[in-house]
């Protein structure tokens, strides 16, 4: 087997061609950005979403009041995050919201009322306004959510309680579908 070695006429000609290029980017508008423009980036940058685990909610161990909301949840008030976690499978869904938990929960509203089995994390997932009245189909295993966490005590119209509630955006669960809906990689 014959490897071939660059000779010197053709790492010059390599390294004009590459120092070309490299003065081409930086002199490239994209990268000669205004003060002003940098300084709109960094808010974006800022605005990325927190990932925010179940496990994080409240403050370990459980003293003698009970369940405290941690730090770390109340700091996440207001806050884009991302969380991961099961859809509730439920027989009676709301339209416009649904249950988001840390573990798969199948609730049986007919049969049981009020003694549901839904943990002390789980999350009130509020579609966006313009979509209150559709009812969203159950989806199995773990599902990303990204929205606007509210941290606090709510009572919605029904009587029931939340103490942390996730804002999606329009259009959220279409891209969390199509997401689900890609295939995986060819192998080629």
């Amino acid at each position: 087997m014959r490897v071939e070695h660059p000779t010197g006429p053709r790492i010059a000609r390599r390294a004009a061609l590459l120092a070309a290029a490299v003065a081409a980017i930086a002199a490239s508008p994209l990268l000669q950005a205004e003060p002003a423009a940098q300084a709109q980036a960094a808010p974006a940058a800022a605005e990325a979403a927190l990932d925010l685990k179940f496990s994080q909610f409240f403050t370990t161990p459980i003293g003698p009041a009970g369940l405290a909301l941690s730090d770390a949840l109340r700091g996440a008030d207001g806050r884009q995050v991302r969380l991961v976690g099961y859809m509730v499978a439920q027989e009676d869904a709301k339209p416009g919201r649904f249950w988001f938990t840390p573990r798969p929960v199948r609730m049986s509203e007919h049969a049981d009322g009020e003694a549901d089995d839904l943990p002390a994390s789980t999350v009130t997932v509020l579609l966006d306004p313009a979509q209150k009245e559709r009812l969203v189909a159950h989806r199995d295993g773990l599902v990303v959510l990204t929205g606007t966490l509210s941290v606090g005590r709510f009572e919605d119209e029904t009587g029931r309680v939340s103490w942390v509630r996730l804002q999606l955006a329009p259009g959220a669960l279409e891209t969390q579908a199509s997401a689900d809906a890609k295939p995986a990689g060819h192998g080629h």
